[in-house]
């Protein structure tokens, strides 16, 4: 609207000098024909801003999609956490089953082991009570009368009645051992066995139950990847439309933009005036937010010769933590070194904060710059500070 007025000020002169000096028969003409004109140019320039100004609804529209597929996000990784911990609850228990069916395992292997070793025992004393049985069958073809006539007297007869009962009850208390202990050992075994079986039952169904939860857990992962896309798809759509937002606004200031007030940083009045964040700058940066100040000032000095390079469209991505990451990757010398005309960059806080070095000095031997900035206290305003340089990082344009 100011260039909309200057120009109408300018075109104004101009016709009233005709008809003062040279009483042109048509000057009046010319009069009505510039403000024709003027109002055509200022409705054609309204028409941009509107239009401008629909990139704004777009660029709206799709981040409160995007704040839609960010709840649904959020929503699913909190849906995967919980798959996640059920899935790792399921994979300990069954670590622990499988631990007590190794052990039981263990226990199993061993009885068996001692069933073989008492078998191996009792194979060794059946042997021996074989030959006691051979010798009892032999002596048991002679009658008690033979075994008497045999006998120097009867205390020997008598020992050896003795003997042959001892015998018989050693076999009976041998074949009883052998079939008690036989069973014992089979009777534990069994039972080791039979929860061994229960044990393994139980870890193929925590292990099914393991399978399905990590089919929830990747479907869920699988939809949040899905939405995590759509939102980044989405973002690089409002960078889209913050570029033609740029270039449109751009059309009502061809070359440099218009410096404003001297005593401000010479930011253009047409941004410093608005409200803030209702404007887009060339460089894709919210109007009186530090980094459009920043980029503003970058770009002064490029046309004036004393950068090396303009300022780079940083839409999209442009908060102050980000510009020397940005710069470095744009090939953009980025130092703790600062020098008058430099970008000081503090990545502090959610956004960081960006500052144009006025002047360099040492204060209480500490290095300090003088800075011009915006929005430092959060207020969309314009202020100047002397600050040390701990924590900050220079980009050299």
């Amino acid at each position: 609207m100011d260039k909309l007025l200057e120009i109408f000020k300018r075109g104004y002169v101009i016709i009233k000098v005709l008809m003062l000096k040279q009483k042109l028969k048509y000057s009046r003409q010319l009069l009505g024909t510039l403000v024709v004109a003027i109002v055509l140019s200022g409705t054609a320039i309204y028409s941009s801003f509107a239009r401008a100004d629909q990139f704004d609804d777009q660029i709206q529209a799709l981040r409160n999609e995007n704040a839609a597929h960010q709840e649904v996000s959020n929503q699913l990784a909190s849906q995967a956490s919980s798959y996640q911990d059920a899935v790792n609850k399921l994979q300990s228990q069954i670590y622990s089953i499988q631990q007590a069916i190794v052990a039981n395992q263990q226990q199993r292997d061993e009885l068996q082991r001692q069933i073989e070793i008492e078998q191996a025992a009792l194979d060794r004393e059946k042997q021996v009570l074989g030959k006691s049985i051979k010798t009892m069958y032999l002596e048991g073809q002679i009658s008690t009368l033979e075994i008497l006539a045999s006998s120097k007297d009867l205390s020997e007869f008598v020992d050896k009645e003795q003997y042959r009962a001892a015998v018989r009850d050693k076999i009976k208390a041998s074949v009883d051992k052998i079939t008690q202990l036989k069973l014992r050992l089979q009777s534990k075994k069994q039972e080791i066995e039979q929860l061994i079986k229960a044990q393994q039952a139980e870890r193929d169904q925590l292990a099914a139950t393991e399978a399905e939860q990590n089919r929830l857990l990747a479907y869920t992962e699988g939809q949040k990847a899905s939405y995590d896309q759509m939102i980044k798809t989405n973002q690089a759509k409002i960078g889209e439309l913050r570029r033609q937002q740029a270039i449109l606004n751009s059309r009502f200031n061809i070359g440099a933009p218009l410096a404003g007030d001297p005593n401000r940083g010479g930011y253009p009045s047409v941004w410093q005036n608005a409200p803030q964040d209702s404007i887009v700058d060339y460089w894709g940066m919210y109007n009186r937010e530090c980094v459009s100040y920043t980029a503003f000032r970058v770009n002064q000095d490029y046309r004036q010769g004393k950068n090396n390079r303009d300022m780079p469209y940083w839409g999209g991505r442009g908060n102050a933590n980000q510009w020397d990451d940005n710069a470095q990757a744009a090939g953009i010398s980025v130092d703790t070194n600062p020098t008058p005309g430099s970008i000081a960059v503090s990545n502090a806080g959610t956004w960081g904060h960006t500052m144009y070095v006025e002047q360099v000095s040492i204060i209480n031997g500490q290095q300090a710059i003088y800075v011009s900035q915006y929005n430092a206290g959060l207020d969309g305003q314009y202020s100047e500070a002397w600050r040390y340089t701990t924590g900050l990082v220079f980009i050299h344009f």
